[in-house]
């Protein structure tokens, strides 16, 4: 939620490892928003500043986030080094670099050793990362869950038209 007067404590801990990583993981954000899901925005660098990222992690769940969603490019240690210190769910998103386009992100976070688990989203995949936070919470609350039905029958529809144009026009 963008208005902080009205901001509801965060539910999702949208983190990034540098503020390069912002253009990527604002989709995530503005997912949320569209849902009117709360989140908090951070920067917290597995390199740069660990003990900074160690108390972020450690205290997430007890300042009432529910899950993370975390952002990172190059050798990608975000994700992982939060999952290991936090026992809620971490989404990682493989954020796209300038020399391997986000490969070597992908597979930074996917490669998790066993009991550090990592849900990975596509390279630059924020929005469907916020997408299966979204999902996750929605187990739970049924309001959300109302508005994700709405939200997947809308884009039903619409590839439904434009299937039904692309058919009959063929173009």
């Amino acid at each position: 939620m963008s208005d902080a007067t009205t901001k509801a404590a965060p539910l999702i801990g949208i983190c990034m490892g540098s503020d390069s990583d912002l253009p990527v993981m604002q989709a995530a954000a503005t997912t949320l928003d569209e849902f009117g899901v709360s989140y908090e925005l951070r920067v917290l660098s597995a390199h740069r500043t660990p003990e900074h990222m160690f108390d972020y992690a450690r205290a997430a769940r007890e300042r009432g986030l529910l899950m993370l969603i975390a952002g990172a490019g190059g050798a990608a240690h975000l994700p992982g080094m939060l999952a290991s210190l936090t026992p809620l769910p971490v989404i990682g998103v493989p954020v796209p670099s300038r020399h391997l386009q986000g490969l070597d992100s992908l597979l930074s976070i996917v490669q998790m050793p066993s009991s550090v688990p990592v849900a990975t989203m596509a390279i630059g995949g924020a929005k469907n990362a916020a997408l299966f936070a979204l999902r996750m919470l929605a187990t739970t609350d049924e309001a959300l869950r109302a508005k994700l039905d709405a939200s997947i029958a809308a884009t039903e529809a619409r590839i439904r038209e434009v299937d039904a144009r692309v058919a009959s026009t063929g173009a």
